[in-house]
């Protein structure tokens, strides 16, 4: 038997692009061997900058990175509060100490954390509904957040000469925002829109037009139990700008410690590009990708280059090593044994208690 399982792994098929991570991953080690060879005197400077850092600003980088972990937390407590599921702070930010930790140092990271994250909303009470439509909203959260602070550092830099498209977008944010809420608060309102696209999807298929009806209106009625006011979206939005903020200020403490003084817009403006680049999933923690980005970025917002690489340096030890390594002992003191509860006989039993008025 046990043969067999080994044949079968051997004969399964391998993807069509299998080829390609690998061609990608020798390229970034390629071009970073050219990168240290052209530049190895910086990076002996660098190295004596990193062993030369001001470690008060050091520790106030792990405290801003601490705070910026706390703001995940914040987001997932007052969406699901929003639906009517409860969850303590502590069991709030392990769950995202140990889903950042499967998402930055795995492979298939995100796809891990989301998973785990999901699993956790549901053994806290959150229907499958409610817990896809935390993680889709937080999400959404997060990229309007930094798309903000990236054109906020811009438009400081002067890359818009013009108010008004700097007006226009903070507009279009705010309506898209706007419109979340809306149909949170009444899901009803997009039923016509539903019944229509899911004719025409009925249609094309050769399918009754009212197949899938009954699904579409059971997940409208599961939306009903969100009350996501505009407070409290304001203050859930308030928390995902707040988590970049302190993310830029942990980079900013990492400059300083490295004896760097960069532009305010010149280090927000790097930061926003290295962390939309990181969030491509190629490497875990983007691992080379990041750093490629940071380093030119931090040297443009007035950095001499070997200080910019001790930045990155410390930065990276901060916001992802020390970061990964409490979330990865978070994991195994709270989180190892769960991996066998069922989460819909763990709600379930919890219903019932409560049906029953046992405590």
């Amino acid at each position: 038997m046990e043969g067999r399982s080994e044949a079968t792994r051997e004969a399964r098929p391998r993807g069509k692009y299998w080829w390609l991570r690998w061609v990608i991953i020798c390229i970034a080690v390629v071009v970073l061997a050219v990168e240290v060879v052209l530049v190895w005197d910086q990076l002996a400077k660098a190295w004596r900058s990193l062993l030369s850092a001001n470690w008060w600003w050091v520790l106030a980088a792990m405290l801003a990175a601490l705070a910026s972990m706390h703001s995940f937390a914040q987001i997932q407590r007052t969406l699901l509060k929003s639906a009517g599921v409860y969850v303590t702070q502590l069991r709030s930010e392990a769950a995202f100490y140990a889903g950042n930790a499967l998402s930055t140092t795995m492979p298939g990271g995100p796809v891990l954390s989301a998973t785990f994250v999901y699993r956790q909303q549901r053994l806290w009470g959150a229907s499958p509904l409610v817990a896809s439509w935390q993680l889709v909203m937080s999400g959404v959260l997060q990229v309007v957040g930094l798309a903000l602070l990236g054109l906020g550092g811009a438009f400081l830099l002067g890359a818009s000469k013009n108010p008004l498209s700097l007006i226009f977008t903070l507009g279009g944010f705010v309506v898209l925002l706007v419109l979340a809420q809306s149909v949170a608060s009444n899901p009803h309102q997009i039923d016509g829109i539903g019944v229509r696209l899911l004719s025409w999807f009925n249609s094309a298929r050769g399918k009754p037009f009212y197949t899938g009806l009954d699904k579409w209106r059971e997940m409208l009625a599961q939306l009903e139990s969100v009350s996501l006011t505009r407070r409290a979206l304001g203050t859930a939005f308030s928390w995902s700008l707040f988590n970049w903020v302190a993310d830029v200020a942990c980079l900013a403490f990492a400059a300083y410690a490295a004896g760097g003084k960069p532009s305010l817009a010149g280090l927000t403006v790097a930061y926003a590009a290295a962390r939309a680049v990181g969030s491509i999933p190629l490497m875990p923690g983007g691992l080379l990708i990041v750093e490629a980005v940071l380093v030119p970025g931090l040297v443009s917002s007035g950095m001499t280059l070997a200080s910019a690489i001790s930045a990155m340096l410390i930065y990276r030890l901060v916001s992802w090593i020390f970061i990964s390594a409490i979330g990865w002992v978070v994991f195994f003191f709270m989180f190892r044994t769960e991996k066998d509860i069922d989460p819909d006989a763990a709600v379930g039993s919890e219903a019932g208690r409560e049906a029953e008025g046992g405590p």
